[in-house]
């Protein structure tokens, strides 16, 4: 994931997120994400200096994910809103940025009402 101040942007992925930081290195740091491996780095030329890919993280209870990271400063850009009613399921999802506009989403699936 493009960062632009590895400092301000490995805080708010372990303070804000609470994501597990693993180590840095000059210009990366490595989280743990599930079985998944983050870096974060800054580009080191301007062609790959662009926003990453939208980051799914799967949540259980999405409304309680949603306030604690609210509570911790995260700015959300939709509130958590069912997307598809599934076959055995509904999804759910709130969008965010992180620090350097790359956008972030928490998704749930939550048993069909």
């Amino acid at each position: 994931m493009n960062v632009h101040d590895i400092e301000k942007a490995t805080a708010f992925y372990r303070d804000s997120l609470g994501m597990q930081f693993l180590f840095a290195v000059p210009k990366m740091a490595f989280f743990a994400c599930g079985s998944v491996r983050l870096m974060l780095a800054v580009p080191e030329t301007p062609e790959f200096d662009h926003p990453g890919s939208v980051l799914y993280f799967k949540v259980d209870n999405i409304q309680e994910t949603f306030e604690e990271l609210s509570a911790r400063s995260v700015e959300f850009i939709t509130k958590p809103h069912l997307v598809a009613p599934m076959k055995d399921h509904d999804l759910w999802m709130a969008f965010f940025h992180d620090i350097d506009k790359n956008t972030l989403a928490l998704m749930s699936e939550a048993p069909e009402r």
